[in-house]
């Protein structure tokens, strides 16, 4: 109720909208089209004009199961809330759960909109301050997209993110949900977040993650157009990571911090996530924030 209560309420500002089309069968897409956009919680798309569509697809009305545990890990639906996902039961002891809260907070938004912008609506603004694809990208989750022709397309979602507002979707393609490997729930894992000011957007996200096997990933993203993921079949030392932290090329400069100091402070929080991680038996329950 609180889905269709926001958007009834914004609906207005979409003057150009005469149609909006529920989605509870895959052809129902068919409707989607260059004047015809899909909805889900609706948080981006109704916060300016969108003058060239005039109809709305609800995937909200598939109703798909916004959480659901399998045999190989973890799905996520697109539609998703942040709200939804923040509040997951810690009842199967993944030492990765903290990281789903964590990633949620990266979000520059109120209680109203966790409660209304959805997972898979926050990877395809494919901004690179977006905390869905910091979080999904980090674990090594795979993107289920169904493609317009009717086919469907599993990729890492490290690489569905292509720029700065830029993805691998087309025309008429949805983004379906998001598996999560039980491997990446096992892992243990480390978040560093930092922004110009305290209620500021993420100039940085960086993750660490630590698998069962001793393989070691730094994912960057915030401060970089796309997410960035070094990868190592074991811990670095400082140095090594520092080096190859540095030499990302992907930086850029906006109002929320520039190109220079993003590296920079990208790469001592990749080290006290390096630090953190080979403590013996260290474990993060609630992550950390700072503000420079």
């Amino acid at each position: 109720m609180v889905h269709q209560q926001i958007r009834t309420e914004h609906h207005v500002d979409l003057n150009t909208i005469a149609a909006i089309v529920p989605a509870r069968r895959r052809d129902d897409l068919a409707a989607l089209g260059a004047t015809a956009a899909p909805l889900a919680g609706g948080s981006w798309l109704f916060s300016e004009p969108q003058n060239h569509l005039t109809s709305l697809v609800d995937l909200m009305a598939f109703g798909w199961p916004s959480l659901t545990v399998t045999e190989t890990g973890l799905e996520v639906a697109s539609t998703c809330t942040l709200a939804e996902l923040a509040a997951m039961p810690d009842d199967r002891g993944w030492p990765a759960h903290p990281l789903f809260f964590q990633c949620c907070t990266a979000l520059l938004g109120s209680f109203k909109v966790w409660n209304v912008a959805t997972v898979g609506g926050n990877i395809c603004a494919s901004l690179p301050a977006g905390p869905m694809t910091s979080l999904f990208s980090s674990l090594d989750a795979t993107a289920l997209i169904w493609r317009a022709d009717g086919t469907d397309e599993r990729i890492p979602v490290a690489s569905f993110v292509t720029g700065n507002g830029t993805n691998v979707l087309r025309q008429g393609d949805v983004l379906r949900s998001l598996e999560v490997p039980h491997s990446s729930l096992r892992a243990r894992t480390a978040y560093r977040k930092i922004a110009l000011s305290p209620l500021g957007r993420s100039g940085a996200v960086i993750v660490g993650r630590l698998d069962a096997d001793g393989a070691f990933t730094l994912t960057v993203s915030g401060a970089t157009v796309h997410p960035e993921q070094l990868s190592y079949p074991s811990l670095p030392d400082a140095q090594q990571l520092t080096s190859d932290v540095e030499r990302i090329e992907t930086w850029f400069t906006d109002p929320h911090g520039a190109a220079d100091w993003r590296r920079a402070v990208s790469a001592q929080l990749g080290r006290e996530i390096l630090a953190e991680l080979s403590a013996p038996g260290a474990f993060l329950a609630t992550g950390s924030e700072v503000v420079r």
